[in-house]
């Protein structure tokens, strides 16, 4: 019975035996069956087209390019510049195949082998040194189109994106050759530290280079943070990515790229790590590269400039490059002389105001001061917008506001100017009405104070504004320790301690600069300063309007020249003149009586020289009166590419009571030095995409504003105009300082026949100025920074300037005499009857007082 019984369960055994074999060899037999289904059914599921492959999405930096293609700055979300396989350079590639890819170039995008070694020896003997089995075209399918993470997945999610991976990789390989596909994965990786992508990895870590510049180390050192660059991180793990940098090294010479005596030598050598985070307002021009960037979002807003899919181009992702027309020598040297010049500028200016406060300094001279009650409240608005005050007013003032908003739709700013409005209506009825009545609001806003005013939680508003104006005025009356601008340090920062109010009022009282240069003949602009520094001060005073004092005098003479033929030897009487209502086309409701500075009139005759040169006022207002209309000088301005509606239709533009921009006043002084012929300014030339296609493209705007002979001579009434304080600059040049009320604003408009000036120096608020004419005056404030600059410009080899160019006189006859000599009936009194020229704005300058305007 048990011998039966051995001989049955041994049969059962066997055929257990030959089930299981047979199942193995099914298995076997359908494994491949199942995972070519699978690869089958993933090919069809969710995974990029050919069209995405071809252009896989990158936010790809836009670069901003100079007239001679050097870079001036970028726009990115991500710092990244892609590039081609050829600017690599020699070590990046093979140090990338020796290690990351030894059979790159033998596979289609899957290495079997390095598949079998990493699943039997990651896989199945667990040796986690053993290496993985991607190769380098599926470590970018990886990064462009599947998720980059694996240690939340499971294994079947892992087995499903590696089976994703290989799909895509196969793919790639079919549509890019090898090299493509290594410039396409150095481009895509993120290195950190913001440095997306191997150009801006070689700028970043290693001083500026490019990725041809870089020493096999270096490329060495990059390509081993590709195995996990948060873990080989060169600003924090030095040691360890020197290993791993010798590391890569080692699979070099293993791979014959370097030899045991190279491999020996550069293994030695340190990191060498030079970081720079480059920002957007890293590099030259940042003021011109925020205006530029605006400039072009408005082109780019437009049907035409769109994609081919009719989507807008997006500037920070979408890898176009901007064409400008700056010239970088010419920027430096401006940026450089700016600098030095309002260095010296600042500490005069301390200096004056050293004893006194500019926020209640009261003039006992001054009609047109500003109100010490209204520079208060200026103060206030910028505690106001500070961080320090927002974080109080998040916490203590916004949930109230938010409550409020409930039940009425007023709009509360955060400068709490609203707020502020119904406090004041509270202690002073009547308050919101007079506001309305001086049109600083509107009816319908005042209504909506009222209600606010009128609701259960106005009482919750008041006692939380009374929190928060007085835990305001401790902590900024605090002093604490904090960074603060300077020019006596290298990075023009340095630490302190003061209070918050002080900062504000410190950093308020820093006078800034606006310049910008044009080649007349072209309209290009060259130069472009907007402030002091861009990264403490980030509003740009080339497109901001301020008054521009005399320098707008020679619109007025240019009119009456071109009008009226009238030789700059034509002689008027310098007493005060009146233009009363009813004369002329003026429209006036009271007569209008200009006064020159300090009231004072010589009595005498002068001559248009030197009516301009001395800004007189009598002069200018003489020649407006005999235009009969504003119109003349109007409409000339406006075909010198300044809008007419800018220009107040009163006579009071004569002495310059107008706002306008830097740039505004160089584009018309242009005219100038360009025969009478006015050109657009331009500064953006081409958009191109990513593909080198051109997306736009700048078309000249050119028109004659003034007839030759009346330009030749308005050249001749500048240059005359220009004055002392221009020594060293070669060649021709001429000019117009300009001095505003109380010195609030300074000007000089410099024009030469290879470049015009303009530069504003001021304050960003109006009565941050200087209390005296000889340090406020445009002579003193921004005509030496035009001297300076054009004289490091020519000396400069590498711009071309010819110093022996003139301005384009006209052949033939004037038909206006030039020579005071001949027109008086004297040929050795070239001037006419004054003896000499006075200095610029000490005589008849300034802008009158008259409420008119």
């Amino acid at each position: 019975m048990d011998r039966i019984k051995e001989f049955l369960f041994k049969d059962i055994e066997h055929a257990g035996h030959r089930r299981t074999i047979q199942w193995l060899w099914r298995g076997i037999l359908l494994l491949p069956i199942v995972f070519i289904l699978l690869f089958l059914g993933l090919s069809f599921t969710d995974l990029p087209s050919v069209e995405e492959l071809e252009n896989p999405k990158n936010n790809e930096a836009s670069r901003v390019l100079a007239e001679d293609g050097s870079i001036l700055g970028r726009y990115f979300l991500e710092n990244r510049v892609m590039v081609d396989f050829d600017e690599l350079g020699p070590y990046l590639e093979p140090a990338l195949v020796a290690t990351e890819d030894e059979r790159y170039y033998q596979h289609s995008g899957i290495d079997y082998k390095a598949l079998a070694r990493a699943v039997v020896k990651t896989g199945i003997l667990r040796q986690s040194s053993s290496g993985g089995g991607s190769t380098i075209t599926q470590q970018l399918a990886k990064l462009l189109f599947t998720e980059g993470g694996e240690g939340s997945k499971n294994i079947v999610e892992r087995l499903f994106q590696k089976l994703q991976e290989w799909i895509i990789a196969v793919r790639l390989e079919r549509k890019y050759t090898k090299q493509e596909i290594i410039a396409m994965y150095l481009n895509r990786y993120d290195f950190i530290n913001g440095a997306q992508g191997i150009r801006a990895a070689s700028e970043n870590y290693f001083g500026g280079k490019r990725p041809h510049e870089l020493e096999p180390q270096e490329a060495a050192t990059l390509v081993g943070m590709l195995k996990n660059a948060s873990l080989y991180n060169p600003l924090r793990r030095e040691e360890l990515v020197r290993q791993r940098r010798n590391t890569v090294l080692a699979q070099m010479k293993r791979n014959n790229y370097l030899t045991q005596e190279e491999f020996d030598r550069l293994s030695q050598l340190p990191l060498g790590i030079k970081f720079s985070r480059q920002m957007h307002d890293d590099g030259a021009a940042p003021y011109f590269r925020m205006v530029l960037k605006e400039e072009a979002k408005k082109i780019l807003s437009q049907p035409q400039y769109a994609k081919s899919n009719g989507d807008r181009y997006d500037i920070d992702r979408d890898g176009l490059t901007f064409h400008t027309t700056i010239n970088p020598a010419m920027q430096r040297h401006a940026e450089e002389q700016a600098l030095i010049h309002m260095k010296k500028l600042q500490k005069e200016f301390f200096n004056h105001w050293r004893k006194l406060d500019p926020w209640t300094y009261e003039s006992p001279s001054s009609k047109t001061e500003i109100p010490v009650e209204l520079r208060q409240e200026s103060l206030q608005r910028e505690i106001r917008r500070s961080d320090r005050y927002q974080q109080l007013r998040a916490s203590i003032l916004l949930p109230v506001l938010q409550e409020i908003n409930t039940k009425n739709d007023l709009t509360f700013h955060e400068d709490d100017r609203e707020v502020a409005r119904m406090m004041q209506e509270l202690k002073e009825p009547g308050t919101l009405r007079e506001l309305v009545r001086a049109d600083l609001i509107s009816n319908k806003l005042a209504d909506k104070h009222q209600q606010v005013m009128k609701l259960p939680e106005f009482k919750d508003l008041e006692t939380a504004w009374e929190k928060l104006q007085a835990k305001a005025k401790t902590e900024f009356d605090k002093p604490v320790k904090m960074r603060v601008f300077t020019y006596d340090r290298v990075r023009m920062e340095t630490d302190t301690t003061m209070t918050p109010l002080d900062s504000i009022r410190y950093h308020k009282m820093i006078l800034q600069i606006g310049s910008m240069s044009m080649e007349p003949q072209t309209g290009f602009v060259k130069t472009w300063v907007g402030g002091t520094n861009f990264k403490w001060f980030q509003f740009d005073h080339v497109t901001t309007h301020r008054q521009v004092g005399s320098t707008f005098k020679p619109f007025v003479y240019a009119a009456s020249v071109d009008l009226r033929g009238i030789s700059p030897c034509f002689e008027v009487l310098d007493q005060p003149i009146t233009i009363a209502p009813g004369d002329g086309s003026f429209y006036l409701q009271e007569p209008w009586t200009p006064r020159n500075a300090n009231n004072v009139y010589s009595g005498q005759f002068m001559n248009l020289y030197h009516g301009l040169a001395n800004s007189v006022n009598t002069v200018s207002a003489y020649l407006m009166q005999e235009l009969g209309s504003t119109e003349p000088v109007r409409n000339l301005v406006a075909s010198m590419g300044i809008q007419k509606e800018d220009i107040p239709a009163y006579p009071s533009i004569a002495l310059g009571a107008v706002d306008l921009t830097v740039q505004q006043m160089t584009g018309a002084y242009t005219t100038f030095g360009n025969n009478g012929v006015y050109q657009k300014p331009v500064f953006l030339t081409k958009i191109v995409d990513r593909t080198g296609r051109v997306v736009y493209e700048y078309v000249p705007d050119d028109r004659r504003a003034i007839s030759p002979a009346a330009n030749y001579v308005m050249l001749e009434l500048l240059r005359k105009a220009a004055g002392g304080g221009l020594t060293g600059i070669k060649g021709p040049v001429g000019g117009k300082t300009g001095t505003t009320n109380d010195q609030t604003d300074g000007w000089f408009m410099g024009v030469t026949p290879e470049l015009v000036v303009g530069t504003w120096v001021g304050g960003d608020a109006r009565w941050l100025r200087f209390r005296d004419l000889g340090l406020g005056s445009g002579a003193h404030m921004a005509k030496p920074f035009f001297r300076e600059f054009v004289k490091a410009t020519q000396s400069d080899e590498s711009i071309e300037w010819d110093t022996k160019r003139d301005f384009t006189r006209p052949k033939g006859d004037l038909g206006i005499e030039l020579n005071c000599g001949s027109y008086n009936g004297n040929n050795d009194d070239v001037f006419g009857r004054q003896d000499s020229l006075f200095l610029d704005d000490q005589f008849g300058g300034g802008i009158n007082n008259n409420p008119d305007f």
